[in-house]
């Protein structure tokens, strides 16, 4: 295979144990990982070089709010940041919290979030971030389950960390708001004899008191990164300062290696929650180049525009965000009137084809990328050069659209909180990639294991499989789960629990959920994830969750329509109304299941693999109702009992 080597043959099944593929690594790390760097031991590290080596850089960036609107970035220096984290350490040792103490921040990304994050690197002590989508019952839960002595927050949130009282009393001793900190708050909280502080307060608690900063070692753990598990309460992921310098060391000699180094000049649009080890590692990464990180102004709606002002170089997006992206361009192009759409497509048909036959993204068509795409470059701030995809599969048509359109790299990439993020990502410029997330990062070694209950074979021509990963990434275990850790930790190989495929370039496809799996009465086994990344390709189709049991002979699914396709489809047909009555229109449901019967004749799926019947829902699968977790993967058991009545509507009725 392309671009891995093969470090280990694989072997048949013995002692109980499934049978294992070869381990690869990737072509990169021919000659051995990368070395670690000279001094550099801990997060803290990371940053304090940072410091010495660029301190005028500009480091964090907000938009400064005048009159109720959002001006330029205005932008602290990496001294000028380096000062405020020294202060904020003090004031946190000053509450009697040491090395090994813990410390949550809770909110969206800010400046205030990185400082708080350095403070506590510097001092070591642990850093619990509170993802800024759980609702009380979740954050008490880890406040209690992670002891968290000390908690910081953006101002809105303080009265959700106080609402977590008297439980989280046992450990939680100071609250700190980013902003400012009302009265009745201040009343609320001395009810518990618990401390609470502005910003500002804060800052200077410890006035004059210099605390030494401890000695620390790769192996101490830097953060408890809870993950937003679909089934159960959040496990604590713990991750120690030699997972993140390891990843930081791979994904640069990744970078240098195609020609993308990272450098002082770049910047970096903060969006992505920081409580979430994908953007943590990119910042860490940013920091690492003394490169600039800009904070949005935490609204999604304002995301395009905050894009636009801060022109970033890199950015970090999930699949839901790009899907925007493409459908608004969509939108845009099909609005334009015949003779622009006409210009737009033939260009798209054009520098694709080229793109397909080998030609550099940025060398296929240089006067439709001057002519027709520059506009969508500029929507993105003009500089956009890397765009990188994670946190679930990315559509493979809008991965394409994308690659073509935006005159960047677009690449997909794979990894887990346990695998600190970046595991696989996909390399520019190899169109044979798309719908794949790429050969391994050059800092671990991967394997298939067999999972002989799903007919999947790590040995085989093909080779299919668990994906077992193994390296210095890896996460410490899992806090206070030492039962959870040694599930998964086998040998010191991860079972990442997802079922991979190599491609015959050494990239990885994700193909199916090795829990997501159900027996239809007949007997026969539905990999549901592999089936709905099928389903997905359909374009008139936003989301999708299928849906079958053993007492029953075929699937349903409930789905999310693109709303642009299904009102484009209706004008054509004369059929009129808005998106929700279009979504009760029983032609409606029979186009979309035409469609997405076409698809599973072309892929070929078996005829207990066709959907049956399908809901069309209009609103997304969100949050709010507790359906998709904050990394928009899918719960199913909320999904059932949510979508219970229609189920065994679709049931009755299909019969």
């Amino acid at each position: 295979m392309q671009n891995v080597v093969e470090v280990e043959p694989g072997r048949p099944a013995a002692d109980g144990r499934p049978s294992v593929g070869p381990t690869y690594r990737s072509a990169f790390a021919r000659d051995g990982f990368p070395p670690p760097v000279p001094g550099l031991d801990s997060c803290y590290d990371i940053f304090r070089m940072a410091v010495e080596k660029y301190p005028d850089n500009r480091m964090l960036g907000h938009r400064e709010i005048v009159d109720g609107k959002a001006g330029a970035y205005v932008w602290k220096t990496y001294r000028e940041v380096f000062d405020i984290a020294s202060k904020i350490g003090n004031s946190i040792r000053s509450c009697g919290l040491a090395k090994g103490s813990h410390c949550g921040i809770y909110g969206a990304n800010c400046p205030e979030w990185i400082i708080t994050m350095e403070a506590c690197n510097a001092h070591g002590i642990y850093c619990v971030p509170l993802y800024d989508t759980l609702g009380a019952g979740a954050v008490e839960f880890i406040l209690c389950h992670a002891e968290v002595e000390i908690a910081f927050a953006e101002e809105k949130k303080i009265e959700l960390l106080l609402k977590t009282l008297p439980k989280s009393n046992e450990f939680l001793k100071t609250i700190v708001s980013f902003g400012k900190v009302t009265q009745e708050q201040k009343e609320e909280a001395s009810k518990y004899e618990l401390s609470i502080y502005s910003w500002d307060e804060f800052l200077s608690l410890a006035a004059d008191q210099e605390f030494d900063l401890p000695d620390k070692e790769k192996t101490d753990i830097c953060t408890i990164m809870y993950t937003s598990g679909t089934t159960g309460d959040p496990k604590g992921v713990l991750i120690s300062n030699a997972s993140i310098i390891c990843l930081i060391a791979g994904v640069d000699r990744l970078l240098n290696r195609v020609n993308e180094k990272l450098a002082e000049s770049d910047v970096y649009m903060s969006y992505l929650p920081l409580a979430h080890i994908f953007d943590r590692v990119v910042e860490e990464l940013f920091i690492f180049h003394g490169a600039s990180i800009g904070f949005w102004r935490g609204d999604v709606k304002l995301l395009v525009e905050d894009i636009g002002v801060l022109k970033p170089t890199i950015m970090c997006a999930v699949p839901r965000v790009l899907d925007r992206i493409f459908s608004g361009l969509q939108a845009k192009i099909s609005s334009g009137g015949f003779i622009k759409s006409t210009l737009f497509n033939l260009a798209y048909k054009f520098k694709k084809f080229r793109m397909m036959r080998g030609a550099k993204h940025d060398e296929a068509a240089a006067i439709c990328d001057k002519v027709v795409f520059s506009k969508v470059k500029e929507g993105l701030g003009g500089n956009v050069r890397v765009i990188l995809s994670g946190a679930a599969p990315l559509a493979t048509h809008v991965e394409e659209y994308l690659r073509v359109v935006t005159c960047a790299h677009v690449l997909q990439g794979y990894g887990l909180t346990e695998t600190c993020a970046g595991s696989f990502v996909s390399l520019p410029n190899q169109m044979s990639m798309i719908g794949t997330v790429g050969p391994p990062v050059p800092n671990i070694d991967v394997r298939l294991e067999s999972v002989p209950e799903m007919d999947y074979d790590a040995l085989a021509s093909t080779a299919r499989g668990e994906i077992c990963i193994k390296g210095e990434t890896l996460f410490s275990g899992y806090y206070k789960r030492e039962d959870l850790t040694k599930e998964v930790l086998i040998d010191g190989w991860f079972h990442t629990g997802d079922i991979g495929e190599w491609q015959p370039d050494g990239s990885m496809k994700i193909i199916d959920r090795k829990k997501n799996i159900f027996k239809l009465s007949q007997g026969e086994y539905v990999a549901v994830e592999n089936l709905e990344n099928i389903y997905g390709l359909v374009s008139a189709i936003d989301s999708i969750w299928i849906y079958g049991n053993s007492f029953e002979s075929f699937l349903v699914s409930v789905v999310n329509p693109n709303k642009e396709a299904l009102e484009s489809w209706a004008a054509a047909n004369g059929i009129s109304g808005d998106f929700e009555s279009l979504c009760q229109n029983p032609k409606a449901k029979e186009y979309i299941l035409g469609e997405l019967s076409r698809i599973g004749k072309e892929k070929k799926l078996k005829g207990f693999e066709f959907i049956k019947d399908v809901h069309l829902e209009p609103v997304p699968f969100d949050m709010d109702r507790d359906l998709i977790t904050p990394t928009y993967k899918k719960k199913r058991p909320q999904l059932l009992k949510y979508y219970q009545g229609v189920i065994d509507q679709m049931y009755k009725s299909a019969k």
